[in-house]
């Protein structure tokens, strides 16, 4: 059996966690696991052992019902840990779906550590030519959800801290992605990712920054009422969508 590998890659907050996990992986899907790697900022220098999740990615000849049943309590146990549900995917739909979701598939290919197995991952072929689309889609996107959260928060100062932090969280990989649009190599780190964002498109850095920040340490946004800072964050990313259009 192929041993797992460059766990010393990794934190070691994240190496501790993911090599049992993989092991009782390894002995539930036995042949049908023919790699599995880690992805996101548990590969990279943005880590966090309070906020981080483990992202782990799975690439088996099947991805059946039975073959996800074999491993629901792992994955049950792996989510009181901050390893939340594996990526299940077959060698065919890496192959042919990258196109489908550049964002993602580029983000996984810049940010991995392969640990076991074949590595499916650096040759990957990522087509470019739908990455303008999803972009725009979620950025655009994001600007109704985030209204829609507001309404349903009635304004309430917890809510719109969550809004804030999750929404920019979950549009880091479109940020981190806009560079290639222009032909450039997108930045390291989150906050080199944020200035740079706030550089090509004209935007209010400290905007971003801020929620990041808090984010991070779980301090108040700028030391500003964060209905102030949303309504700042709002324009912000109409202001990206119009631009992204235009690219």
């Amino acid at each position: 059996m192929t041993e797992i590998a460059n766990l010393e890659t990794l934190p070691a907050a994240v190496a501790d966690k993911v090599k049992p996990y993989l092991e009782k992986m390894i002995e539930i899907q036995g042949d049908n696991l023919l790699s599995a790697a880690v992805y996101g900022s548990a590969a990279g220098e943005d880590f966090s052992e309070k906020i981080s999740d483990i992202n782990i990615l799975l690439v088996c000849r099947e991805v059946d019902l039975p073959a996800l049943k074999k491993s629901l309590d792992l994955v049950a146990r792996g989510n009181r840990s901050r390893i939340p549900a594996p990526l299940f995917l077959t060698p065919r739909y890496l192959k042919t779906s990258a196109d489908v979701f550049p964002v993602e598939f580029f983000e996984i290919k810049d940010h991995c550590r392969v640990l076991y197995g074949e590595d499916f991952i650096s040759g990957l072929k990522i087509d470019r030519k739908n990455l303008r689309h999803q972009c725009e889609e979620q950025v655009k996107g994001k600007l109704v959800r985030i209204r829609e959260a507001y309404l349903e928060t009635a304004g309430k100062k917890g809510g719109l801290d969550r809004i804030l932090k999750e929404s920019l969280a979950s549009l880091m990989p479109v940020f981190r992605n806009l560079p290639r649009l222009q032909g450039k190599e997108p930045a390291g780190s989150k906050e080199e990712v944020l200035n740079s964002l706030a550089r090509e498109f004209g935007l209010e850095a400290e905007v971003f920054l801020s929620i990041w920040r808090d984010r991070q340490d779980d301090e108040k946004i700028g030391g500003e009422n964060a209905e102030i800072y949303l309504e700042r964050y709002l324009r912000q990313l109409e202001k990206l969508a119009a631009a992204v259009d235009e690219l």
